[in-house]
């Protein structure tokens, strides 16, 4: 995984979505600090944390192959799903996200996504009864990404967005600098967010295109594409309550990169022809991408720092919750992997973007969680998961 906080021009300072609720007022994010409370301990590289809609239960992924259930507070020894004689965890594989669907309280229906012996990342179905503990072991794979050469830019971020529809996070393929230029090439799903219909099997798929995807007609392209030119978006999230999109994509040898997406698929969001704001095509130095970036049309990053802060960017959230809403309303939360620095990116008494740094946590950061309130977690390399608080500093 792995970007000084940089302002970027126009793209940053036109930046939108950074508001709170009307009629409220968020101080500057750098007025605020950070909290933690353990919640739980123990856990095996805890990657990844999520609920089903209106489920006051926390589920969260240890990178092995098991999803631990914390039910009022309290960690339930018996794992909700036990695959890992399934998952690789080589490098940077291993079991890395799950989405539950939009009905799971009817359906009893969620998605893994989880790297296999082959290095393939792999998108599979698994069924529960919707109030139960504990999982129906056997899955259907939706999707298989082969993923050959190399174990790290996995990507695997799952979860629904706008319409239902399931997004998927994929890495470029991994080695220095997009070897195979994966990212760029719409012929490839590595180095992608796509976007598929998993509730409507087509077309001998255990899954659909939706036609308003960007590719669909497109010759050489694939259609499951929503957006392009990832390095390694290791975590997206959606706003709650509305259709935007943010991405951390963890960058190469200097930038770290948020990307903060409207309702519109078929952005190209650069990499390797850029590194953040950063020019890497030929010609530049440093230079990663090809000939292909002869002509092409790039969308800036959002925000992006360098690697004087941190080395991999872990995407969070936007604070949506109630608790805390006077301080951090419309505020998006991320942190750093190797710094354990945490940021808050929003807006100053004038309105500028400003990312204001609100912790530091003593452990590596692996990602961020949300429960149903809205509230943010954080979950750490010592098999931690703490909630967040934030105060005036």
């Amino acid at each position: 995984m792995c970007r000084t906080l940089v302002a970027l021009t126009a793209a940053v300072l036109a930046f939108a979505g950074l508001t709170a609720p009307a009629g409220a007022a968020t101080p500057d994010p750098r007025l605020v600090k950070a909290g933690w409370t353990l919640v739980a301990a123990g856990l095996g590289e805890p990657v990844a944390l999520s609920h089903p809609d209106g489920d006051a239960r926390l589920f969260v992924v240890e990178r092995r192959g098991r999803i631990r259930v914390i039910r009022d507070g309290r960690l339930k020894p018996t794992p909700f799903l036990d695959i890992t004689k399934r998952v690789s965890t080589a490098g940077e594989g291993g079991l890395l996200s799950v989405a539950f669907r939009p009905d799971y309280k009817t359906s009893g229906l969620f998605f893994v996504a989880y790297t296999d012996a082959n290095r393939a990342l792999r998108v599979t179905r698994f069924h529960a009864a919707p109030t139960s503990d504990a999982a129906n072991p056997s899955g259907v794979d939706i999707l298989v990404v082969p993923h050959p050469g190399q174990t790290n830019h996995n990507g695997g971020q799952l979860a629904f967005g706008p319409a239902g529809f399931l997004f998927i996070g994929t890495g470029d393929g991994g080695g220095g600098g997009d070897p195979n230029g994966n990212a760029q090439n719409l012929g490839s799903l590595l180095g992608k967010i796509l976007r598929i219909d998993a509730n409507h099997p087509a077309g001998g798929r255990q899954y659909s295109i939706p036609s308003s995807n960007p590719f669909v007609r497109r010759a050489g392209a694939r259609g499951e594409i929503w957006q392009y030119g990832l390095r390694n978006p290791w975590r997206f999230s959606f706003d709650r309550g509305n259709p935007d999109l943010w991405i951390g994509d963890v960058g190469q040898g200097d930038r770290e990169e948020i990307d903060h997406l409207p309702n519109t698929g078929g952005l190209n969001l650069g990499w390797d022809c850029r590194e953040g704001s950063q020019d890497t095509s030929p010609g530049h130095s440093p230079v990663y991408g090809g000939s292909y970036c002869t002509g092409r049309t790039f969308r800036a990053p959002t925000f992006e720092y360098t690697h004087s802060l941190g080395c991999a960017i872990i995407g969070g959230y936007v604070y949506r919750g109630s608790r805390y809403a006077s301080l951090v309303a419309g505020d998006y939360l991320y942190g750093d992997y190797c710094s354990g620095r945490v940021w808050l990116l929003g807006r100053d008494a004038g309105g500028r973007t400003v990312a204001g740094q609100v912790a530091t946590f003593p452990q590596n950061i692996l990602a961020f969680g949300r429960d149903r309130a809205g509230e943010l977690y954080l979950l750490s390399q010592n098999g931690g998961v703490y909630r967040l608080s934030f105060a005036r500093r």
